[in-house]
């Protein structure tokens, strides 16, 4: 697991973009406005666009270059231009530090990526 940042330092509704040992690309981390954190592929499937420049809303990133949207959960896309997912990655938090794992290359977005696990 990589450390992203504290939990604190990630506010609702924003999003970080890191660099993840055994992701070829990168990876953006959000902290949805339900509180949750998620982590997704930060390249936009349509065109390279980085995702964690985005605007979210709820579970959904906006991509900020053609407006596709992506769910954070599931990694899928929910309208036109972008057609294929994006992977998602797991996050969790320990001792207050937000971690990402990256999941394999091949292994596509469409599947739901759990809430993030709180470590005490």
């Amino acid at each position: 697991m990589t450390p992203v940042c504290r939990i604190e330092d990630l506010p609702e509704g924003e999003a970080v973009r890191v660099e993840v040992e055994g992701s070829p690309e990168p990876i953006a981390v959000f902290h949805a406005d339900d509180g949750e954190f998620y982590a997704i592929d930060d390249t936009c499937t349509h065109q390279d666009a980085s995702l964690s420049e985005g605007w979210v809303e709820g579970c959904f990133v906006e991509c900020p270059l053609h407006t596709a949207l992506f769910d954070l959960r599931t990694g899928e896309p929910t309208c036109l231009p972008a057609r294929r997912p994006v992977r998602t990655h797991r996050v969790t938090v320990l001792d207050g530090m937000v971690h990402v794992e990256a999941r394999p290359v091949g292994e596509a977005g469409g599947v739901v990526a759990e809430p993030a696990e709180i470590v005490a």
